[in-house]
């Protein structure tokens, strides 16, 4: 067994790529390190250790994630360099030959990245290369909750996937669905609140999925979660529409706790394009959700995901998708141009759209996501909603959330930082992204 006093004194830096759940399995990373003496390197320090958390959803991060490796090796030439995340998953061997990566750590391994540091500086020479197919042992769940230099808290609650979409690596990334049990769960968000959080917002792969390993239920988690004292606000991240219940939207809007905030992938907005990317229900379904939600909940917001561009998306596809999603009541859209990745079973699709097609269609979905964005905030103005403010630099001004997560902005004053307060919303700030607002009570 390798002396965990190796690590004494020792300093990290870390670079995360990707999303909200690789910042927080980062943090908790982080974390870790720190308890066995690690410090974090300052800007303009040199690293003994340095992680970079990898992502591979598109090419484009794929390629910045090359970039941030380099990067990392160039601005610490001597420090021990781990790779790890999605992309190390899927591209263990030509992550492993870059110039200055000491040790790969697929994202299904990611709890034993830590022992696979001491190990590494506690001999001579290098670990083995990865295995040309990226084998790895049987996934384990990685439990982390963290909030970084943020407000909010991220409660990672379940990983990986048993969906294979035609168009996604993240069965082959992530691994299959597996979660932490509801009572863990519970207690990380009671130490949130003994830590004096106040927000938590729950992450995962697929959360819907929820109980896979320990035969409980997302519904089950929410309302044992609704019970920690000290914890005034929970967000659900993103979730499968035919995992989204009508059982689990009635909760929400029931519960004082849990805010009036959805999160939603459509990914398209006709039938015949959901076919074959293989999603797991239709528009129908889709729609019957969104109007759930504003029936129950009419000043909900509501983030819808899309991707643009996909294999198959003839004109006459777009057109029809178009239509669908401007006639939703729906907050705002996340859209993403499809990008092409190996492995998939998109790529057996004949029909293919070009780049510049692709670009003219995530401009006009762009468009229309800044427009429903700018009615839903300008039909707020004037009212009073419960914001979570934020710590800012002593120039600049708050910023927060609302409980139907509407940004807003106000002068700073430091008191105020991790408070709820009633605030009178008014006009857009100069940058149009937030709503300037006042003290109301």
């Amino acid at each position: 067994m390798i002396d965990s006093s190796i690590l004494q004194n020792k300093k990290a830096a870390f670079f995360t790529l990707g999303c909200k759940l690789n910042f927080a399995e980062t943090s908790a990373i982080g974390q870790q390190l720190r308890d066995y003496g690690v410090q974090t390197a300052q800007r303009g320090e040199q690293a003994d250790i340095c992680i970079v958390n990898t992502c591979s959803v598109t090419e484009v991060a794929d390629h910045k994630c090359r970039q941030a490796i380099h990067r990392m090796v160039k601005q610490h030439p001597d420090a021990l360099v781990v790779v790890t995340g999605c992309y190390a998953q899927l591209q263990p061997q030509l992550l492993a030959g870059i110039d200055g990566v000491d040790v790969v750590v697929g994202s299904e391994q990611k709890s034993q990245v830590i022992p696979l540091i001491m190990q590494r500086l506690g001999m001579r020479d290098p670990l083995p290369t990865p295995a040309a197919d990226g084998t790895t042992d049987a996934p384990s769940f990685f439990p982390s909750c963290s909030h970084g230099d943020r407000t909010r808290y991220f409660l990672k609650v379940q990983d990986g996937c048993n969906y294979f979409c035609t168009y996604c690596t993240i069965p082959m990334a992530r691994g299959r669905s597996r979660n932490g049990s509801i009572a863990s769960l519970v207690r990380q968000a009671q130490d949130v609140a003994a830590e004096g959080g106040k927000e938590i917002v729950i992450t995962g792969v697929n959360i819907g999925d929820f109980g896979r390993t320990t035969g409980e239920t997302f519904s089950d988690l929410i309302r044992a979660l609704d019970t920690v004292d000290g914890i005034e606000r929970y967000r659900i991240s993103s979730i499968e529409p035919n995992l989204l219940s009508d059982d689990i939207i009635d909760f929400v809007a029931r519960s004082a706790h849990f805010m009036p905030h959805f999160h939603i992938p459509l990914q398209s907005g006709c039938d015949d394009v959901l076919r074959l990317m293989r999603r797991r229900y239709d528009t129908a379904l889709f729609r019957h959700k969104i109007e759930r939600i504003r029936e129950l909940m009419p000043q909900a917001f509501i983030g819808v995901d899309v991707i643009v561009g996909t294999r198959g998306e003839t004109p006459e596809y777009f057109e029809r998708a178009y239509d669908f999603i401007d006639s939703l009541p729906i907050s705002q859209l996340h859209v993403f141009s499809y990008s092409e990745r190996p492995g998939t079973r998109a790529l057996q699709i004949p029909y293919v759209v070009s780049p510049e097609t692709k670009h003219e269609r995530s401009q006009r979905l762009l468009a229309l996501s800044q427009r429903k964005t700018h009615d839903f905030y300008a039909a707020h103005s004037g009212t009073t909603r419960p914001v979570l403010l934020e710590h800012a630099p002593a120039t600049r001004p708050m910023h927060g959330f609302t409980d139907n997560y509407i940004r807003v902005e106000l002068p700073n004053q430091p008191t105020l930082d991790n408070t709820i307060r009633n605030l009178k919303l008014g006009t857009f700030n100069r940058t149009g992204d937030a709503l300037l607002a006042q003290i109301a009570d």
